[in-house]
């Protein structure tokens, strides 16, 4: 059954319950939250937008949930060649639409599906070079997030959480060119290859001891396996951190306004095709930008988020994100199962 309302993010104090039920788990959350971030640092995701919520590492209530929609959309400068499509280019344009379902199912503990909608372009950005690109399905992911630590105080809440789950190849991987030849796998809006995400984020309200001042970062990976067209593509890292301000929060926080600068980094591995890695066809950006996102009712979010290319990496086949532009709108509700 189904029923429309405001379901909270897991932001507000704690009753003393769960208090002592974090506490005993604080020992083990540590350890467990330097675990990943150690076991994904040796690895190198796509570029992910602001999310259906402004912070991060809290989860739903246990009962609520969330369907969102959100766009993304990112520019490449064009690579250096004949005018050709080289087998490790990467879309100079691409949009993603991302439908995503979240259930707060218990305490502490949510499950996300994520299905996107990929359009992919390439322009060789020479006169009579290729352009080709096309739409299609992409790669869903299947997660499951968990908040493992939580301290309220009068400043305000601290959260951290973990996430993981696989991204299984339920996307495109037949997209063609003009004249009928396949398209090189890093530019099929899917891979053909089932991942592995892994996500460490954390989140500290009352920063500097402004309680409107909230300071939230997302690190996450995907480590990929061999796809379509016998390649691997490079393991992607990123983190984000957003440094968010609440102009405006209504006395039910019903309504709030979120915005602020924010500042990422990419890392994209080496493409591995039919075995042989192409050195140079991954490298590092450092993105910077501003976030915001309103509450506009009871339950109903929108966010817009842009970013640009401040400083890269040069290498010989690398193409790194230009600009970065996303928007979405999120609708809460109560699941009863």
């Amino acid at each position: 059954m189904l029923s429309r309302g405001y379901v909270c993010f897991g932001a507000g104090i704690s009753n003393g319950k769960e208090n002592m039920k974090n506490q005993k788990l604080i020992g083990f959350g540590r350890f467990f939250f330097a675990f990943v971030l150690f076991g994904i640092s040796g690895q190198v995701p796509m570029t992910k937008a602001q999310g259906p919520a402004p912070e991060s590492a809290p989860p739903l209530f246990p009962g609520g949930a969330l369907v969102s929609y959100s766009s993304t959309f990112l520019t490449r400068g064009p690579m250096n060649g004949s005018g050709g499509i080289p087998a490790t280019a990467r879309p100079t344009f691409s949009h993603d639409g991302d439908f995503n379902f979240t259930w707060g199912f218990r305490p502490n503990f949510d499950v996300t599906v994520i299905l996107p909608v990929v359009t992919n372009r390439f322009d060789a950005g020479a006169p009579g070079g290729v352009v080709a690109g096309g739409t299609g399905l992409g790669d869903t992911f299947l997660l499951v997030k968990y908040r493992f630590y939580r301290f309220d105080s009068e400043r305000g809440t601290t959260q951290a959480s973990v996430t993981i789950g696989p991204k299984i190849p339920t996307g495109r991987t037949n997209l063609t060119d003009g004249g009928g030849r396949l398209l090189p796998a890093t530019l099929q809006p899917g891979s053909g290859s089932t991942d592995l995400f892994v996500a460490a984020n954390w989140t500290y309200t009352g920063l500097f001891n402004f309680r409107r001042l909230v300071a939230d970062e997302d690190f996450h990976a995907l480590v990929r396996s061999t796809g379509t067209q016998a390649t691997r593509l490079g393991d992607d890292l990123e983190s984000r951190f957003w440094l968010s301000y609440r102009p405006y929060e209504s006395k039910n926080v019903a309504r709030e306004w979120f915005i602020g600068p924010e500042l990422t980094w990419l890392h994209s591995g080496d493409d591995r095709i039919s075995g042989i890695t192409h050195s140079g066809s991954g490298g590092d950006a450092l993105l910077a930008g501003v976030t915001t996102f309103v509450g506009v009712r009871p339950g109903l979010h929108i966010w817009l988020g842009m970013d640009w290319d401040v400083a890269h990496s040069t290498g010989a086949s690398f193409m790194p994100v230009r600009r970065h532009i996303s928007f979405g709108v999120t609708q809460q509700f109560r699941l009863h199962l």
